[in-house]
């Protein structure tokens, strides 16, 4: 038995590849060094290694807008803050769903409270369609009518959860994406459980601000996060500070990204990043050979060539965008393979209930995320005895998502146990948590 099972890979993905690991370790003893603060080498080489960071964030997010753009902040939380806080003000109405972190759900609460922004949140399907079939397909699903029925003339922002983490159900980000742009509406798309694991096209999709943070699907470490957002979208700076530029100017400077990127950079974490796009172009790369990688643990360990070289031979950025979208797609069908395992596992108990509907067809899409409940073993007595017994690493509870859990009614209960295996996880790992799951339901 594995000391850790790891199924918790909606909270953050553990293991991270090699390639990341050993770049941020080298990238710190060689580069350790603040960018933007000084005219020596290392400090030249660092800040090109950020800038070059951001040129491949914007490419694998599809932005075709200036590397500019894409902004830094401290996770995705921090990066909803600063969006929500700096695009909304007093008078104007924001569209949210019920489905939202407490990333949204909480700011928008003081934004409605303190500030006198207008707040509808839209309720998600929680029965789809008239026939079972459709039902089943459609529940945890919002309906792109009920967001264009919840507009109104001061509506300044629609915000979607790409994904649930609590249901792992995907939303109808291309429909409702032209939804905002019939009605110039910028919409602000939380990826979260979605960045690296599905692909995001901010251009075809109509996303005017994508928010993303490292340390999940796109294999990077905590501590960093960002927003790519539309040239066209003015965001008032809600933070101040010292960035290297312009340091006579007791004003925050109007240059993007330092008008808000405020502090030294958490230059560790973004090389993480940084590494972490190039094992994507990696393994887009190995499985467009006739070697492909198509394990996850070949994928771990597969070698990524970095050096300070690199640093002034960027990635063709067209190249770099076939390759990560052929990654993320064979990373996605890895992951669904896991569940389809567990969804059977479960599906054999009456008592089990999953949280958002069964969707074993997956016509809908899925990321690998589910949770569930049982009418005969509480929630905290299934987490605890696949933590003790079979050393199965899971989330139980609300996990941020109060409003998903108030549909769902699990509040009572302590909420839902949550399964969220990755590329990562192996043959082992699945039979290790098979195991407990039959022998604790059954």
């Amino acid at each position: 038995m594995k000391d850790n099972a790891y199924f918790d890979n909606a909270s953050t993905t553990w293991p991270k590849p090699e390639a990341v690991y050993l770049f941020i370790d080298q990238f710190q003893r060689s580069h350790g060094v603040n960018p933007s603060r000084g005219g020596y080498a290392m400090a030249v080489e660092t800040e090109a290694m950020v800038i070059q960071t951001r040129k491949l964030l914007a490419t694998f997010f599809g932005f075709t807008g200036s590397a500019n753009r894409v902004v830094f902040t401290a996770n995705i939380t921090d990066s909803l803050n600063m969006v929500l806080s700096g695009l909304l003000q007093s008078g104007d109405h924001v569209v949210i769903t019920r489905l939202e972190h407490n990333a949204v759900l909480r700011t928008t609460q003081y934004l409605s409270q303190d500030n006198g922004v207008e707040v509808t949140q839209v309720p998600i399907d929680a029965t789809g369609g008239e026939s079972a079939t459709q039902a089943q397909s459609a529940a945890g699903v919002v309906s792109v009518d009920a967001v264009r029925a919840a507009l109104k003339k001061n509506t300044k922002a629609i915000v979607i959860n790409h994904a649930s983490n609590v249901t792992g159900r995907v939303q109808p980000l291309d429909e409702i994406g032209q939804l905002a742009k019939e009605f110039s509406i910028p919409l602000i798309v939380d990826t979260a459980q979605t960045a690296g694991v599905l692909p995001i096209d901010m251009q075809s999709q109509g996303i005017a601000v994508a928010t993303f943070t490292g340390h999940k699907g796109l294999f990077g470490p905590m501590g960093i996060g960002g927003f790519i957002i539309n040239e066209d979208i003015d965001l008032k700076v809600t933070k101040f500070g010292g960035n290297g530029i312009l340091s006579e100017n007791l004003y925050q400077p109007e240059q993007w990204p330092h008008r808000h990127e405020v502090g030294t950079l958490p230059v560790p974490a973004i090389a993480g990043l940084h590494a972490g796009q190039r094992w994507f172009n990696a393994l887009g790369e190995s499985i467009a050979s006739a070697y492909g990688i198509t394990s996850g643990k070949g994928a771990r360990t597969l070698k990524v060539a970095l050096n300070n070289d690199d640093l002034d031979t960027p990635l063709n950025a067209k190249q770099h965008a076939l390759r990560v979208t052929d990654a993320v797609k064979h990373i996605h069908r890895i992951e669904m393979r896991h569940l389809e395992k567990l969804l059977d596992v479960l599906t054999r108990f009456d008592h089990v209930r999953v949280l958002g509907g069964v969707n074993t067809n997956f016509e809908n899409p899925q990321v690998a995320t589910l949770s569930f409940v049982s009418n005969k073993v509480s929630t905290a007595r299934i987490a605890e005895s696949l933590d003790a017994d079979y050393h199965v690493c899971l989330r139980a509870g609300l996990h941020c998502a109060p409003l998903v859990h108030t549909d769902e009614n699990t509040i009572a209960g302590g909420g839902a146990v949550r399964l969220a295996p990755g590329l990562f996880t192996d043959d082992e790992d699945m039979t290790q948590l098979i195991d407990g799951l039959l022998d604790v339901l059954g």
